[in-house]
């Protein structure tokens, strides 16, 4: 016997874009709904992402002028899975992907906007696009949010302005090569955030929210808009079996155990593992830290190890969304590289000063390769972004603003540390401990491929993906230019991550697999909770929260309708009694 302290239809674990979407759905065909969040703030992972979405043939491609469809979206990701993923998700994804994007911008706040030059991440391989499946959300208000704003998870500090003012990715973009407008468009980003005097009352923090706070935003402000309860400070600790099925869960909510009833069905939206360095240990290739990770530090697993411990299965739990990171003193989570890689005249070496790795590559490959390459005396992991004064100059890596608007002299001693200087390659070896002479060569034989905008290592530049982050003021290859002015520079990048992808098993109604192969009934999981259904790869930007919220749209769709047919089974045996 279970004394029940609450009761709901459905209980969403988590508060990410993927939670608050099946918790939206979930309230909106009838099902009384609850989200619960370990963290005091909500918005998980996705508050500090970048916010896009990954659907294929969505509603605006050819109004952008391009051409998709469901067939070639498939095709793609077989191709780039490379067939591990065989059970219908891929399929289940393609094709609900555009429902599940109709359905929140007909009846929620949510919008999107198709990026056209937003080029998948692989877009030579068969059914890959030069753009558009890629989603943007739009700028929020947060005014609309009240306070409640202030219990957002903050965005990463990497996206802001001075630290300070949110920017778009389009905005970022063109501030990043200082574009044509990027001083207007700079005063512009200034003026919005400078006349919000009210907001600046409640907090220093930009109420324009864009990115991951746009999309958070923006499903919070809906779920007010309905009633639909959020509880913070409310972490799972059980799954409860009910009558063969999972009825609901054991919480410590405030420091107090709660037993939720959910009559319908647990949806697990928790996120992933990597901050739990015993998993890590367990799982991952090694060596891996906890602390290199770009995510909040409240993600640790939990929902994975509440299912495993009713049976579920896992999968792909050696695999993460990796990224090149960076640590910045006083920071809680390291900073994903993402386009800092892409710019001329920077190259990632290892401990013999040596290149192993097209550093325009995807962000997971990167880390891939950091992991592929590493061995005794060229060490890949950690392995070292090193550049010039020219590059120093004109572009900012990480933390550290270009030094046009922020010159060495001017930083803060916490990121001199991080900012390795000499002024000569062997010199700059000798800091950071790596062989000299081999990164001499190295840089040499870089500069003469420089030279002639042709990477012939690695093949830097050459793809749709590796130039939209490129300088298009450098030609003929705007990824591509010589290291050759001193002084020359060095920062420190780990096999860091954007959140795990190993996780519970599904099947295309998101419904958790037990070790045996059959569903565990009322149990479902999205997310970095479940295990990817992009297998090891990543196919373009959205590629993570996009499946997110499609399989929590599934998930509340099949909760509803199997609710149903129980009620149906229900009544009919009452009738034959």
């Amino acid at each position: 016997m279970i004394r029940w302290d609450e009761c709901c239809d459905v209980l969403v674990v988590g508060s990410g874009a993927g939670g608050l979407t099946a918790a939206l759905r979930a309230h909106d065909l009838g099902l009384d709904t609850l989200v619960i969040e370990k963290s005091v703030q909500y918005g998980g992972t996705s508050a500090v992402s970048g916010g896009g979405i990954w659907i294929p043939d969505n509603a605006q491609v050819r109004a952008l002028g391009g051409t998709d469809s469901a067939a070639e979206a498939v095709a793609y990701l077989r191709a780039v899975t490379e067939g591990e993923i065989d059970d219908g998700r891929i399929e289940a994804y393609v094709e609900h992907g555009r429902a599940m994007l109709q359905y929140l911008e007909r009846d929620t706040r949510v919008r999107f906007e198709a990026q056209a030059q937003y080029t998948d991440y692989y877009p030579h391989v068969p059914g890959g696009k030069p753009g558009y499946r890629s989603m943007d959300p739009l700028p929020f208000d947060a005014a609309a949010l009240g306070e409640e704003f202030l219990r957002m998870r903050e965005p990463s500090p990497g996206t802001l302005m001075m630290g300070r003012m949110a920017m778009t990715m389009k905005e970022a973009r063109v501030l990043l090569c200082r574009g044509k407008g990027w001083l207007g468009l700079t005063a512009r980003v200034l003026w919005r955030y400078w006349r919000d005097r009210e907001g600046r009352r409640l907090s220093q923090r930009d109420r324009r929210l864009t990115l991951g706070n746009a999309l958070v935003g923006a499903l919070r402000c809906s779920l007010l808009d309905r009633g639909v309860p959020l509880w913070l400070n409310c972490a799972l600790e059980q799954l409860l079996i009910v009558d063969g099925r999972i009825g609901g869960a054991r919480v410590q909510r405030d420091g107090q155990w709660l037993n939720i009833k959910a009559r319908q069905g647990v949806i697990i939206a928790a996120g992933g593992f990597e901050r739990n360095q015993v998993m890590r240990s367990q799982y991952h290739p090694q060596p891996s830290e906890a602390r290199w990770s770009a995510t909040p530090p409240c993600n640790t697993g939990d929902g994975i190890l509440a299912a495993q411990a009713v049976g579920a299965r896992t999968a792909l739990m050696a695999h993460s969304w990796w990224a090149p990171t960076l640590k910045v003193e006083g920071e809680e989570k390291q900073r994903a590289l993402f386009i800092e890689r892409n710019l001329p005249g920077c190259i990632l070496v290892d401990a013999a000063g040596q290149r192993f790795v097209n550093e325009g590559a995807p962000y997971s490959d990167i880390v891939y390769a950091m992991y592929g390459h590493d061995r005794e005396g060229a060490g890949s992991v950690p392995c070292w972004l090193v550049f010039d004064a020219e590059y120093r100059r004109k572009y900012p890596c990480g933390p550290l603003l270009p030094g046009y608007a922020q010159p060495d002299k001017r930083l803060p001693e916490h990121l001199r540390r991080m900012l390795h200087k000499a002024d000569d390659l062997a010199a700059l070896a000798a800091q950071i401990g790596i062989d000299g002479a081999g990164l001499e060569r190295t840089v040499q034989r870089f500069n003469t491929m420089a030279e002639r905008g042709r990477d012939d290592d690695f093949g830097k530049g050459e793809s749709l993906f590796d130039r939209y982050y490129g300088d298009p003021g450098v030609q003929p290859n705007p990824c591509l230019a010589p290291l050759h002015k001193a002084p020359f520079y060095a920062v420190r990048v780990d096999a860091g991550d954007i959140g795990t992808k190993g996780g519970l098993l599904t099947n295309p109604d998101a419904q958790v697999l037990h070790e045996d192969g059959a569903p565990i009934l009322g149990l479902y999981a999205i997310g970095n909770s479940a295990a990817s259904m992009m297998g090891r790869t990543y196919p373009g930007a959205g590629a993570t929260l996009g499946p997110a919220m499609t399989f929590g749209y599934l998930a509340a769709n099949h909760i509803h309708a199997h609710g149903q047919q129980r009620q149906g089974q229900a009544a009919q045996a009452a009738q034959g009694r």
